[in-house]
């Protein structure tokens, strides 16, 4: 067999080395491209993220373990278990007329109260409120004034009236004097009510309940 001269020899390894060179590039190239994928953004869409169980709450029908270790919170008493108070009857409640005096001179306008006694053995509730308080003025048969004709922003109050306690409205009512009616709230003058000596009488009621008697003041 011929002996091939050293050029040959080395042609022969430099093919044989390229070859193995461009093996070895594929082999990179096709697991690169296996693993990257660089057509999977043209041609799938990227798929939403699935929520997890626990991102969107449920109501759950398993009992809570820990329910079991703290007690469970009483229940208040409700009107039905605990009675309230009852509302006072008219056999059980005094109502008086009071003024800040019985005589008033000239230019002195009357200050009027209404005294309120509980009579009965138990506490009992009566609203108390502006609505349901009528303080009225009369001269003999003849009304003249009467605290409703020209009350503004009336309301209700509901309070515990104690078994055997009297009270007093806190913030008397004026009478400034003057003959009042619902069409002359408005009105600046109107009729005066005589003095020199004249009586006047002062009813009230508050709540339903109305005075037994009333109580006389002079105006000079």
């Amino acid at each position: 067999m011929p002996r091939h001269s050293a050029a040959v020899y080395r042609r022969r390894r430099l093919v044989t080395l390229v070859a193995l060179i461009l093996f070895v590039a594929f082999i990179v190239t096709a697991v690169w491209l296996l693993v990257a994928r660089p057509w999977a953004s043209a041609t799938e869409a990227t798929p939403s993220p699935t929520p997890s169980a626990s991102s969107t709450p449920t109501a759950s029908t398993t009992p809570d373990p820990t329910a079991a270790e703290s007690p469970a919170p009483e229940p208040e008493p409700s009107s039905e278990e605990t009675p309230g108070i009852v509302a006072c009857e008219a056999q059980d409640v005094e109502v008086s007329a009071v003024t800040d005096a019985d005589t008033y001179q000239a230019g002195v306008l009357p200050q009027l109260s209404i005294s309120l006694t509980n009579r009965g053995a138990t506490d009992c509730a009566i609203d108390v409120g502006s609505t349901t308080q009528v303080l009225t003025v009369s001269s003999g048969s003849d009304v003249w004034w009467r605290s409703t004709d020209c009350q503004e922003n009336p309301s209700s109050m509901i309070a515990t009236l104690a078994a055997g306690a009297t009270v007093t409205s806190k913030v008397p009512v004026t009478w400034d004097r003057t003959r009042s009616s619902v069409e002359t709230c408005a009105q600046e003058n109107r009729a005066r009510a005589p003095g020199g000596g004249a009586s006047y009488h002062v009813a009230v009621e508050i709540g339903g309940f109305k005075g037994a008697a009333t109580k006389q003041i002079l105006l000079y």
